[in-house]
């Protein structure tokens, strides 16, 4: 018999600038307790990444792991692998910033452990073979994936125990299939199922059992700190691999440096197979579960090989509002060398995390404050862009849609119009706070909300000792949630434009389910500029009534100034029959409970107000914000709550607050009104 040597790895990583309390939970329930019993058993050499942001947090708010790290590193027990020092997707960000973000984590591990990185950690294993020329110039000689990869493009997973080459362009870059099978029974089967796996690997061909997985499985996953430390299963596990001697524990470059690459490989650009069921519009990744359900005759492996998800670059197409912030950072990126200052690529590598751009089992771009940070993080980079710039007006296709878009820029804020959506406001940032008042989210119809509205007995397998993973947790109390959810058809920016009639009400507006007889929510317009800081967006669209199309022009018309925005906004039909128009607004608020309306908290369920004039006073931002129309039969106001999935369930969240203003037309009308802008005290 021969030996499996185990290339064990463990990466850690929090969202860049997430609550304090999230990420000392993580350190002291994963990272701090993994590392202490890791490093008695010093035959137990493995690798490790940690993102750069969050080696900086540990070093200031816990010295006793960032010591322990240093030690390991000084004694060869561990083997550092780099990556984007803010964890981005590196194929998602421009050539020259993922290297500089890559070289700013390899001099700190440098630095700070004395290791010349030649490893990658490839962030949600998210590949493309346009890396591999990049990733060479920062000294990466290897990187880990996904046996997916492989397996998608018709490797068998028994050929998938070490690692291959690939190249690009005659550069070559080793490539270690993470091995799935590991990655479900460790830590949440028993040590003796984990063992015997590894050691039925024990060959003359001196197979790798490649596993380099999340450090959050090791202690804050629900369940997992009670078994993997209060139950002693690390301990149990890692005695059980250092005294088998059919089992070699050893880091990933010590195996690179004394063994052959099983061959070649050239891979598809996906992640790992969940990601591709995640990243899937909600409807299909419905279907590819239902197909899947169909081929039982079929095997896992042959099943993944010809059923496939999307690729992870396709959450860009899927939310609109993680394409906005991902378009935000390019449009950054691409004046570095004309602002050339490190404070600003700082900024703006902070902004390029990975987090707040997607959605699967954890919160992601649902949960306000990571977007928060984003914007945050792109503000701050803004401010030191334009400084103290007199007013400006510019125009370009800032999100890359083919359409011309509209940016003013003041000392006061920032404001983006999309004339692809409607010539509607995308972002309403405050430059002095660095906050995005327009950081709202759409209601997505979401994959998993089936388990909500149609609930069956998961099937969560059958297994003799463990716990399950995030993956098939069970559901509990689901139905308290079905009454709750709501979706939207339209992005929830400001100034959207609606066409409904008189049972228009705060109800349906909150649900969603109003009657719309216009085609100006959701479609293009096109942008004119009329003056200085004065812009026309226009739409010869239509009325739709019993099934019979009116032609219709709406006309936007926006004059900006450091106050704020006057607008006027008219209407003209052939339709000659009474509707009403809604002119909706949505804001996003850090401490919504703290806000005023009209000197009033914002109630909980949907309410009118008879007036045309509303003060929202937000103590968060020390901004008071006047709305203000000429003409409104009424003020309809909702909070805009999802239902989105989490490592423990379902959570609601509240994503911003939905105000319309109503009113009542007849072929022609003609709104003019205001947005002031005012800091207070």
């Amino acid at each position: 018999m021969g030996t499996t040597h185990f290339l064990f790895g463990i990466h850690c990583h929090q969202p860049t600038d997430n609550f304090y309390s999230v990420v000392n939970e993580a350190i002291l329930q994963s990272y701090s307790p993994f590392f202490k019993v890791a490093r008695r058993f010093k035959s137990f050499r493995f690798s490790v990444h940690f993102s750069g942001w969050l080696l900086e947090f540990i070093r200031v708010h816990n010295d006793d792991l960032f010591k322990c790290l240093q030690e390991m590193a000084a004694d060869g027990q561990i083997e550092f692998f780099t990556g984007g020092f803010y964890e981005p997707i590196l194929s998602a960000i421009p050539s020259q910033d993922r290297i500089d973000q890559v070289s700013k984590l390899n001099s700190y591990i440098e630095s700070n452990f004395n290791q010349i990185p030649r490893g990658l950690w490839l962030t949600e294993r998210v590949w493309d073979s346009g890396l591999i020329n990049d990733m060479k110039k920062c000294g990466i000689d290897y990187m880990v994936v996904d046996d997916y990869h492989f397996i998608s493009t018709g490797f068998d997973k028994k050929e998938l125990y070490g690692y291959y080459l690939s190249e690009n362009g005659g550069e070559q870059i080793g490539l270690f299939p993470i091995n799935k099978t590991l990655r479900y029974l460790i830590p949440f089967r028993g040590v003796q199922d984990a063992v015997d796996y590894l050691s039925t690997l024990s060959t003359v061909d001196e197979k790798a059992a490649v596993l380099f997985d999340d450090g959050e499985k090791f202690g804050v996953w629900p369940k997992t700190y009670e078994w993997v430390y209060e139950s002693g299963w690390l301990d149990k596990f890692i005695q059980a691999i250092t005294s088998d001697e059919s089992i070699s524990a050893t880091t990933y470059g010590e195996y690179y440096d004394t063994h052959h690459a099983v061959g070649l490989a050239y891979l598809p650009p996906y992640s790992y197979y969940e990601m591709g069921e995640w990243s899937l519009d909600s409807s299909d990744a419905i279907s590819m579960e239902r197909i899947k359900g169909s081929l039982t005759a079929y095997s896992e492996e042959e099943q993944a090989k010809f059923v496939k998800g999307s690729i992870w670059k396709n959450f860009l197409v899927k939310y609109y509002e993680s394409n906005h912030i991902h378009k935000r950072t390019l449009e950054l990126s691409a004046i570095r060398n004309q602002v050339n200052k490190d404070d600003f690529d700082d900024w703006l590598f902070k902004a390029q995390t990975n987090d707040v751009l997607w959605h699967g089992i954890f919160g992601g771009l649902y949960l306000p404050n990571l977007r928060d940070n984003a914007y945050r993080f792109i503000i701050e980079a803004e401010n030191i862009r334009y400084d103290a710039v007199p007013p400006k007006l510019e125009m370009t296709d800032f999100n890359m849609d083919s359409y011309t878009d509209l940016k003013f820029v003041c000392n006061q804020f920032i404001a983006l119009f999309d004339s692809r959506l409607g010539g509607q406001m995308s972002e309403f940032s405050l430059r002095d706070v660095c906050f995005n008042l327009q950081n709202t989210l759409r209601r997505y119809e979401e994959s998993y909300h089936d388990k909500i509205l149609n609930p069956r007995k998961d099937d969560i397998g059958q297994h003799s000792e463990g716990i399950d993973t995030i993956h098939n947790l069970s559901h509990d109390n689901i139905e308290i949630y079905r009454g709750i959810l709501a979706f939207d058809w339209y992005v929830k920016n400001s100034f959207v434009d609606h066409i409904s009639d008189e049972t228009f009400n705060a109800q349906r507006f909150e649900r969603c389910t109003f009657s719309e007889y216009g085609d100006f929510a959701n479609q293009p317009f096109i942008l004119l500029r009329v003056g200085d800081f004065a812009v026309t967006f226009k739409r010869h669209g239509g009325i739709y009534v019993d099934g019979i199309r009116y032609e219709s022009t709406l006309t936007k018309h926006y004059h900006f100034s450091p106050e704020g925005i006057e607008f006027n906004i008219v209407l003209n039909s052939s339709y000659n029959e009474s509707l009403l128009y809604a002119l909706e607004m949505n804001f996003h608020f850090a401490q919504l409970d703290a806000v005023t309306l009209n000197s009033n908290p914002i109630e909980n369920h949907p309410y009118s107000l008879n007036e045309n004039t509303l003060i929202i006073q937000d103590p968060y931002t020390h901004k008071t914000i006047t709305l203000k129309v000429d003409t409104a039969q009424s003020i309809v106001i909702a909070r805009t709550n999802t239902v989105s999935q989490n490592e423990n369930g379902f959570e609601l969240t509240n994503q911003g607050v939905s105000i319309g203003f109503i009113v009542p037309y007849k072929q022609e009308m003609n709104l003019a009104g205001s947005l002031t802008l005012e800091t207070k005290g």
